[in-house]
């Protein structure tokens, strides 16, 4: 099992600036991008970057605070965003825990699920508190839209969300003891299959 690094004050510090700004960002530029109808959402993949980055714990926290913010900054239903976010950074982040996340498709499939589950999960959270959200076919059609949107940038945005956070964290064990292990084994003489044969050369010669 991968266990879940440590939050320090800079990987915290990093993430509240990288979030105030991502959902700035998000609102004023990205959301007035139009392609294939829709636009793309790049919240829930930073979360779930985050998760596969750092774990279910940094997840779930950046999941509730982005989504927080982004409640508060569009007048939405305050705690809806959050609620989906926390769950989106917490899977994210359990998957890390268990399973060692190093194929390179691995973030697509992970931002296509939280796009997935926060579209969806927005649409009928508020179809069921009674706020004025048709379910139509044009609504399953900017759903499935937006997923393929964000799928396609799932794996930039997750290349800039490991650039940004990455430094603040601790070394893998995982890796650290694979790296010493290949170390070692580079030093082993089993290693190098031919010096048998040349110390049998040698005796041969004397």
């Amino acid at each position: 099992m991968n266990p879940a690094p440590t939050i320090n004050v800079s990987l915290i510090l990093r993430l509240a600036i990288f979030g105030v700004v991502a959902v700035l960002v998000q609102i004023t530029a990205i959301s007035q991008i139009s392609l294939l109808g829709v636009s793309a959402d790049i919240t829930p993949l930073i979360v779930a970057s985050v998760g596969l980055l750092a774990g279910s714990v940094p997840g779930a926290i950046m999941g509730f605070a982005l989504g927080l913010f982004v409640d508060m900054a569009l007048l939405q239903t305050l705690g809806v965003s959050s609620l989906l976010l926390t769950g989106v950074g917490y899977g994210a982040g359990r998957f890390r825990e268990v399973r060692d996340p190093s194929n390179t498709l691995t973030p697509v499939a992970i931002g296509a699920a939280a796009t997935v589950i926060s579209q969806v999960g927005f649409s009928l959270i508020q179809f069921l508190l009674g706020v004025d959200a048709p379910v139509s076919f044009l609504l399953l059609r900017e759903i499935l839209f937006t997923v393929a949107v964000n799928t396609v940038i799932a794996l930039p945005v997750y290349a800039l969300v490991r650039r940004i956070v990455a430094p603040a964290l601790p070394e893998d064990p995982r890796r650290r003891r694979a790296r010493r292990a290949a170390v070692a084994g580079g030093l082993s003489p089993l290693s190098q299959p031919n010096a048998p044969r040349r110390r049998r050369r040698g005796l041969r010669a004397t």
